[in-house]
């Protein structure tokens, strides 16, 4: 589904996401919001002043944060998990597993100031493992919401599909992707950009670069296709091999090179029999560079300009 880009800032995916779910909690007292000491780098404090008895607070103890939300998922609540996505997937993923996804409990896993957001905080806090993770867990949704308007349907779309689900956000203001009359469904892409040269399949907050390195390749002439790629699992499948039919295709992600959508996105190309060239841009197996999100991103090739520059010797 085709969407325009639009370069309007808005704001950080994450505050959007706090003000959905307070939105959704006034007016159903099942949803509840369970941190772990993270209400405030998630944005949960106007929640806990308006709906004190809908917050659940269980201190700096992830494990304890999945297993309590499922049990409450379990008795027919619908909680929100809230944690910083590197301890949330690392050191609850037996929780994550067991009670969540194999136990077919409706949690909604929320992992908050994902990939390098706490970038100046060093390799403990960085999240680039967290996508090649869960994909290995059956039964568990991935969604990396790339703006504003993806982050509020995305909120939406894991309360009524009542079934687990792992969403993923940074801290960035993130600019408008859409027009008015973009859609949203979990498991299909949306092209921001349309173009039959070459392909950008891009997810989260790594899509503002792809949609960038585009408009510079276009005022060259190579017209660029980019697909946000919202859901890491399930895959649009579709998407991919049509991003296939160009020369050349580049992913591109705040993640580890290995395991995330990149190699998802190349197993589909080559069980498609697509005869692009191919290319991930991501986080490599390197010593943690520190910094900003915008310096780590310069460093290691995602900025707009450097992804133009991959684009451009791909194509040869």
């Amino acid at each position: 589904m085709s969407a325009p880009a639009n370069p309007t800032a808005g704001r950080p995916n994450l505050d959007v996401f706090a003000d959905t779910l307070l939105e959704l909690a006034r007016a159903d007292r099942d949803i509840l919001a369970v941190t772990s000491d993270s209400r405030g780098s998630g944005r949960l404090t106007a929640f806990a002043t308006a709906l004190p008895a809908q917050l659940v607070e269980v201190g700096i103890a992830e494990q304890d944060l999945v297993g309590i939300a499922a049990g409450l998922a379990s008795a027919g609540k619908k909680p929100f998990a809230v944690s910083p996505a590197c301890f949330l997937t690392a050191r609850a993923m037996e929780q994550i597993k067991n009670d969540v996804a194999y136990s077919d409990n409706p949690v909604r896993l929320v992992g908050i100031s994902a990939g390098v957001s706490y970038g100046a905080l060093g390799a403990t806090h960085h999240s680039l493992h967290d996508l090649a993770a869960l994909r290995a867990i059956h039964n568990l949704d991935i969604v990396v919401p790339a703006d504003n308007f993806e982050t509020r349907q995305a909120i939406l779309a894991a309360v009524a599909r009542n079934r687990p689900v792992y969403l993923r956000f940074g801290k960035a203001p993130m600019p408008d992707l859409y027009g008015e009359s973009a859609m949203f469904e979990i498991g299909r892409a949306n092209v921001v950009r349309n173009g039959g040269d070459a392909a950008f399949i891009a997810t989260g907050e790594a899509v503002h670069p792809a949609v960038e390195a585009a408009r510079q390749l276009a005022a060259e002439g190579i017209r660029c296709r980019v697909v946000s790629m919202h859901t890491i699992k399930p895959l649009d499948r579709q998407a991919i091999l049509e991003a296939g039919h160009t020369a050349a295709v580049v992913t591109v992600e705040e993640h580890s090179v290995h395991g995330g959508l990149g190699e998802a996105c190349a197993a589909v190309l080559l069980e498609g029999g697509a005869r692009c060239r191919f290319a991930i841009a991501g986080l490599p197996d390197a010593p943690t560079f520190h910094g900003s999100q915008r310096d780590i991103f310069a460093h290691h090739g995602l900025s707009g300009e450097a992804l133009a520059a991959s684009m451009r010797r791909l194509l040869g």
